[in-house]
């Protein structure tokens, strides 16, 4: 790089997003549980749209995404007009950071967020301000406190990703209420179809004219090689990242498959439901072993260990065994391991691993 050409001030300091780990070396047919990915794949409705969308490949997509919108809508009972859509619900929050934050702005996450907040916050030159969890959880007092007059942005994940956890609806309106006049909301709602008869906080969103909502198909849809997401505001919100969202930012196949996705919710239904008994299972069983995880709401257990080192060499053991979870050291978690929830088989064998790497028979 020579000195004439460089990047804007502070884009260097940003370190790469790592994603789970997919591939372990001489182990063929590895369980890859360290993406939160759901493990029966996507619905078969979906697929159906995928196939049908082969055939109009040569078409640019539509720009307004009506189809999508409007199916999302009547699904959650939302306006489409207040619906934008993104590669992911990631392209969402980072419109958001593009609109609304840049130099001398801040914006607040908690310690054990979504490392995008602070990659995208970076990315628009914005200051990145931190703010301690209380036992894993975020703690409304302490976010409120770290606000000041140039927070423009504040990331609150529910469930939170890697912990699991969540904060009430009554904490998340205190929240709101409580933030500096110019400050924007952004629940993210990566998991919410996890949590039976949550909203994700759309009731929030309609009730206020400072909380957005951001949601994924990546998750419990199975769609996350589509890259898919959505998000929901006041209007005057969505109009502003409506004019920094690319015209074409979606294809023709990303639109459609999700469409049939969010109409399939007798699909989602199984997989919650699968999912909340084998996360019980897996949490219990981990228990057991000597192995703690907190009350997670999420498609996936946090264990925690009595040491890096333990769980750094646990995380080893199940490579192993040909099990791939997640090491989560950059979420200051050094002591602790991200384990999806995968199907019953899945579940089983990771217990069994874990103990035999404890020594228990």
């Amino acid at each position: 790089m020579t000195e004439a050409i460089r990047p804007q001030p502070g884009i260097l300091d940003i370190a790469l997003y790592e994603g789970g780990k997919a591939h372990v070396a001489g182990v063929a047919n590895a369980v890859k549980l360290s993406s939160n990915e759901n493990p029966f794949g996507p619905s078969d409705k979906s697929k159906e749209a995928f196939t049908r969308t082969v055939h109009t490949l040569h078409r640019y997509p539509n720009t307004d995404h009506l189809a999508l919108r409007t199916a999302i809508a009547e699904v959650h009972g939302l306006e489409a007009s207040r619906i934008i859509c993104g590669a992911g619900s990631d392209e969402v929050i980072n419109f958001l950071c593009q609109a609304y934050a840049g130099p001398k702005d801040e914006v607040v996450y908690t310690e054990h967020g979504f490392l995008m907040y602070r990659i995208y916050a970076m990315a628009a030159g914005a200051t990145p301000v931190e703010v301690p969890e209380r036992e894993r959880t975020a703690d409304v007092d302490a976010i409120l406190a770290a606000c000041t007059r140039r927070t423009k942005l504040v990331f609150l994940a529910n469930p939170n990703n890697p912990t699991g956890t969540m904060v009430s609806a009554a904490e998340v309106a205190r929240l709101a209420a409580g933030l500096p006049t110019q400050a924007i909301l952004v629940l993210d709602g990566a998991y919410a179809e996890y949590v039976e008869g949550y909203d994700g906080g759309a009731a929030l969103v309609d009730a206020r004219d400072n909380v957005v909502m951001t949601r994924t198909f990546s998750k419990i849809y199975g769609l996350g090689g589509l890259r898919v997401g959505w998000g929901y505001g006041p209007k005057h919100i969505i109009d502003v990242l409506n004019r920094v969202r690319g015209p074409f930012n979606l294809s023709t196949t990303q639109l459609e498959v999700a469409e049939a996705a969010v109409r399939d919710q007798e699909f989602l239904v199984r997989c919650r439901s699968e999912n909340a008994r084998m996360r019980v299972w897996l949490a219990g069983a981990l228990a057991e072993l000597g192995v703690p995880t907190d009350t997670s709401l999420a498609n996936f257990v946090l264990a925690r260990f009595a040491s890096q080192e333990e769980a750094e060499s646990c995380d080893t053991f199940l490579q192993g065994q040909g099990l791939i979870v997640r090491r989560v050291a950059g979420y200051k978690l050094p002591h602790c391991l991200r384990i999806t929830i995968g199907d019953e088989s899945s579940c089983r064998r990771v217990a069994h691993a874990v103990a035999q790497f404890k020594g228990v028979k």
